[in-house]
């Protein structure tokens, strides 16, 4: 499910953007999306930083008394947040402000179906395609996008999960091994290795009955029985290629 933040100080704009939502929604029953209705800046980004809620869409109006919208989308860059950012406004004047803070599109006022469901349409295509390279996973208590491309290993350490990426980074995620299996499996350069490795196939650099070497320096010791089936899923794997 999408979640798609409204940010308007006007009560009657909000209701309209809303209503076309909703219209959006009926005729294309295939997305899966909700919506949360904010009426500042101020109350998106305290959800945001305080809930640690990543919308996927933000639709916000540019002009707005408790915070320019500007300046808000500046924010959650801050905070690290890739949403899509569509801006509504009655002017044209922000245009260029609006592309520097990575805006998906910036509509003027009055925004009617024609003009918001083409931008609706791209956005969820495009999304739906990241999804499938993408995780959300909580990390240090926030919700953050990891890429798949970039995890060379995940590691059980009792009821957390290490995960190691091709920089060197390592962060500990509370989820279960079953979980990160069904996030991980897949894609098919994931395999198993015994009860506690899931390694991405693409950054293994040697291996053998005593060591898998990775890409980034991490060495895995598979377990007894391990190797074979790791073997062949490792040929099976590069020979599909």
């Amino acid at each position: 499910m999408y979640v798609i933040a409204l940010c308007d100080d006007e009560a009657a704009e909000l209701d309209k953007t809303a209503q076309l939502l909703v219209e959006y929604d009926k005729k294309y029953a295939e997305v899966d999306f909700k919506v949360e209705r904010f009426d500042s800046a101020d109350r998106l980004l305290g959800m945001v930083r305080e809930k640690g809620c990543q919308p996927d869409l933000v639709i916000m109006d540019i002009y707005m008394p408790d915070k320019m919208g500007i300046e808000a989308a500046k924010e959650l860059r801050e905070m690290g947040s890739t949403c899509r950012i569509l801006f509504l406004t009655t002017s044209k004047e922000h245009a260029l402000d609006a592309f520097g803070v990575g805006a998906a599109q910036y509509l003027v006022k009055p925004v009617s179906a024609a003009k918001l469901f083409p931008v609706l349409e791209k956005f969820f295509e495009e999304a739906q395609e990241e999804r499938r390279k993408y995780l959300l996973l909580r990390i240090e208590g926030r919700i953050q996008r990891v890429a798949v491309d970039d995890i060379v290993c995940c590691e059980a350490q009792g009821k957390m999960q290490c995960l190691y990426f091709l920089d060197g980074r390592q962060c500990m995620v509370r989820i279960t091994m079953a979980e990160i299996c069904g996030m991980l499996l897949q894609y098919p350069e994931f395999t198993r290795i015994g009860i506690a490795y899931i390694v991405n196939m693409e950054h293994i650099e040697n291996l053998s009955r005593q060591e898998v070497q990775m890409d980034n320096g991490k060495k895995i010791y598979p377990p007894r029985g391990a190797y074979q089936p790791l073997r062949e899923r490792y040929f099976g794997y590069y020979c599909e290629e």
